[in-house]
């Protein structure tokens, strides 16, 4: 079991399964979100469906559970990593001149996703969830009123979407990684997994952009 935490193959396998949460928990919150483009009437009765319903209230909380340990896990080895290179960055530099950019900044890539995370979780989750929490604190009931109000205005849409993309890098290059690193690692499977990344990374981010642009150009109306 030590040898799963230690060990490179069992550090890239823990990265490729809590990978695979993220890949799911994006799908199903694009699924969800993409249900505004009909109307405040679909959207805040799917956001009370989720809420209410038992299947979704257990999966959405371990499926957000892994993309959190992928998010940690992400951040202590590339501290682990970094020491234990020490003087051996010249090496490291020369050996990733072969691999693509996203494969070498998957880290700082990350630090981007999450720093826009929290904000866009605090404009919209904590507003609905945590003021339950806060004495005499009232939840938004009205789910797509918030993201109405949030996407009318062009700056946020814009670092949104920017956002949005960035995320298209980290996937592009993560999806397939995830598959490599339990075993689909052949000449064969290589190119076909890296094709369906960027068909899966497109999908995702252009599902998550046209969200916004619907908003902002004011298609709601």
């Amino acid at each position: 079991m030590v040898n799963i935490f230690t060990s490179s193959i069992g550090k890239k396998l823990i990265m490729s399964i809590t990978g695979f949460f993220l890949m799911v928990f994006l799908v199903m919150h694009l699924a969800a979100n993409f249900v505004t483009l009909f109307g405040a009437d679909a959207y805040n009765a799917v956001c009370h469906f989720m809420d209410t319903n038992p299947f979704i209230q257990i999966m959405v909380p371990v499926l957000a559970l892994g993309f959190a340990v992928h998010i940690l896990y992400a951040l202590l080895l590339t501290l682990y990593n970094r020491r234990a290179r020490g003087n051996q960055n010249y090496a490291v530099a020369n050996k990733g001149a072969a691999s693509s950019w996203a494969s070498r900044n998957m880290f700082v890539l990350g630090l981007i996703i999450v720093g826009f995370l929290g904000l866009h979780l605090f404009h919209f989750w904590a507003k609905m969830q945590l003021q339950h929490f806060i004495p005499d604190g009232e939840p938004e009931t009205n789910a797509y009123m918030l993201v109405q109000t949030l996407f009318r205005n062009p700056l946020y849409t814009v670092i949104y979407i920017i956002w949005i993309w960035t995320l298209w890098l980290h996937l592009a290059h993560g999806f397939w990684s995830a598959f490599q690193s339990i075993g689909l690692s052949n000449n064969k499977w290589i190119p076909r997994l890296q094709l369906l990344a960027k068909i899966y990374a497109t999908v995702i981010a252009v599902g998550f952009t046209i969200i916004p642009l619907f908003f902002v150009f004011g298609l709601d109306k």
